[in-house]
């Protein structure tokens, strides 16, 4: 049976870890302990039974509860398959920052790190360019640069 755990959010890896020490050191019938990529908050156990789930994270910091139903690996199936996602941002884009703090904001792309999924801009609209660093997913492309470079280029040849 698999059931959801709900958890403080940023610590799930260390609720894993915690549940993780428990199951070895009670010897309790869990199956697997799964943090979900993307699944802020929250973790997937699968075990026997209610009880031998809520005995592995009984009284544990950063836990919760437990969900109350229990779910089949079809709805959760989802969740643990990875997908592969091409990044759209590149440098020199104009974006949107779509997550607080500064939310609505425009800035450009300075730097894009594939690897943490992660952008520096800096805000348009900034007496002073300071480099700021954000998730892709805190971010929406509204321009690219190299739409800005062929609208010059017409615009020169027409003048």
């Amino acid at each position: 049976m698999m059931f959801i755990l709900k958890v403080t959010t940023n610590k799930e890896d260390q609720a894993v870890d915690l549940i993780a020490n428990r199951v070895e050191t009670k010897g309790l019938k869990i199956s697997s302990i799964v943090k979900p990529h993307g699944l802020r908050g929250y973790i997937i156990i699968e075990a026997e039974s209610r009880k031998e789930a809520e005995e592995a994270f009984k009284n544990l910091p950063y836990v919760k509860n437990l969900l109350r139903k229990p779910l089949s690996f079809d709805e959760i199936k989802h969740m643990l398959e990875p997908t592969i996602e091409v990044m759209k941002i590149e440098k020199g884009d104009i974006v949107e920052i779509i997550a607080e703090p500064l939310k609505r904001e425009k800035a450009k792309v300075v730097r894009v790190n594939k690897a943490k999924e992660e952008v520096v801009i800096e805000l348009l609209e900034a007496a002073v360019p300071i480099p700021i660093t954000r998730k892709v997913d805190d971010v929406r492309v509204i321009r690219r640069e190299e739409e800005q470079t062929i609208e010059a280029e017409v615009t020169a040849e027409y003048s």
